[in-house]
């Protein structure tokens, strides 16, 4: 009986995972892995600011799929047969011991992705993959006469094999090849991304962080989504965690919107509005004398709160004795709900991540087959699946990878 022949094409996280989990699985397979730049793992290299941020602390299913704005639902069962527990467990096999952040991120301890590629790497060796870099895939085409698929080459060189792992991310090329082979193909937009607001007042105070703060996203004056977390000012507007999955939540909305929009911010969530108004008028009371700039009464950064007076006309000069009652009452407002515009949307370096992708109504995500194409199986990015920031999309990709390379490599 002839060997299996296996192709994989992309080198990124989701390739190399899918196929080392085939080759092991089966090792009379011929497994071999196309990768159109000459620099496989590429992204994994630079992620999480050259850390890699390999996966997240979080070990129930049904709480890991609330991190993934779109692909949750079938990702839950998915993540019954490897999640993030496993992940750890394979690194940790192969050497790579992963530590856990405050904030449930997890890393290799090496702090340096490159000790994750040289994992990947040596385990695709080991498990007698080939690979081959520099090799773009022009056009994959069904064969007629058997099972499986004739790979054009950009080279012009045909390879053919009985079945096939499409993990080529967010490259258009992989949309069209699934696209070719009969899939439907969901718009993909960027997902994780800051947010530009043009108030110059705003962006001087670029590195200051409060954290938590609440956002509520609307878009043409319709309230649509809130998230509390850290939030950083930058020299272009907002960022950090809170923004971050504001975004991926909102990646539709606002790609629709051409990045316009509102966003009401809480400097001081932890508070109800009548506990913040009597903390100032308690300051109010025991300051009347002094200038309202130095003596705030509520826990904001001292720069943070003077921009916020100045925001609402109050002189930073002005004494607390001098403050209206209807002057409070918009202090206390600019506090809980002040709002600002969106102007289009700034990069997020450490990630790149799009939303969209093949349709998951069309795959078995037991398998990660094609329910249209036999012998046709997906993982990682192309998919319609992303993650909010944390290590949550190198996740998905272990996952549907390590599925879909154990589905390939068992012989009918």
């Amino acid at each position: 009986m002839l060997p299996l022949k296996i192709v994989v094409i992309g080198g990124g996280a989701a390739g190399f995972f899918g196929a080392i989990a085939c080759a092991n699985i089966n090792p009379h397979a011929q497994v071999t892995l196309l990768e159109a730049s000459r620099q496989p793992l590429a992204k994994v290299l630079i992620s999480g600011g050259g850390r890699c941020n390999v996966t997240h602390a979080c070990f129930e299913a049904q709480r890991l799929v609330q991190n993934y704005p779109r692909g949750g639902k079938a990702l839950l069962g998915a993540f019954t047969r490897f999640q993030p527990q496993d992940t750890i467990a394979w690194f940790a096999a192969r050497g790579v011991q992963l530590k856990t952040e405050a904030d449930g991120r997890m890393f290799p301890i090496t702090d340096n992705s490159e000790t994750i590629v040289d994992c990947l790497m040596n385990a695709a060796q080991a498990a007698g993959v080939k690979l081959r870099v520099g090799t773009p895939v022009v056009a994959v085409k069904q064969q007629t006469e058997t099972t499986g698929f004739e790979i054009v080459l950009k080279s012009g060189e045909m390879l053919k094999c009985d079945r096939l792992l499409l993990a080529t991310g967010s490259s258009l090329a992989g949309y069209k090849i699934a696209q070719e082979l009969g899939h439907q193909i969901e718009p993909p937009v960027p997902s994780l991304f800051t947010f530009n607001i043009p108030d110059q007042k705003l962006r001087a105070l670029a590195g200051i962080g409060v954290n938590p703060v609440r956002l509520r996203l609307s878009i043409n004056n319709k309230p649509l989504l809130e998230q509390t977390g850290p939030l950083l000012i930058t020299h272009w507007g907002v960022s950090g965690p809170s923004v971050l999955k504001l975004s991926a939540w909102g990646a539709r909305f606002l790609h629709e919107s051409r990045y316009q929009g509102k966003l009401s911010i809480n400097w001081l969530p932890n508070l109800q509005q009548e506990e913040v108004r009597q903390k100032i008028l308690a300051v109010k009371t025991e300051w009347a004398r002094r200038p309202i700039a130095l003596h705030r009464g509520v826990d904001l950064p001292h720069r943070l709160w003077q921009y916020i007076l100045t925001r609402i006309g109050i002189n930073t000069e002005e004494r607390w004795a001098g403050l209206s009652n209807k002057t409070l009452n918009r202090l206390v407002g600019e506090l809980i709900q002040g709002e600002y515009s969106i102007n289009g949307k700034g990069a997020f370096k450490e990630e790149f991540v799009t939303c969209g992708g093949v349709n998951l109504k069309e795959i078995n995500f037991k398998t990660m087959e094609s329910k249209l194409v036999s012998g046709l199986y997906f993982a990682g990015e192309v998919l319609d699946i992303d993650g909010v920031t944390g290590g949550f999309n190198f996740q998905s990709a272990w996952t549907t990878a390590h599925i879909a390379g154990n589905a390939m490599g068992i012989s009918n």
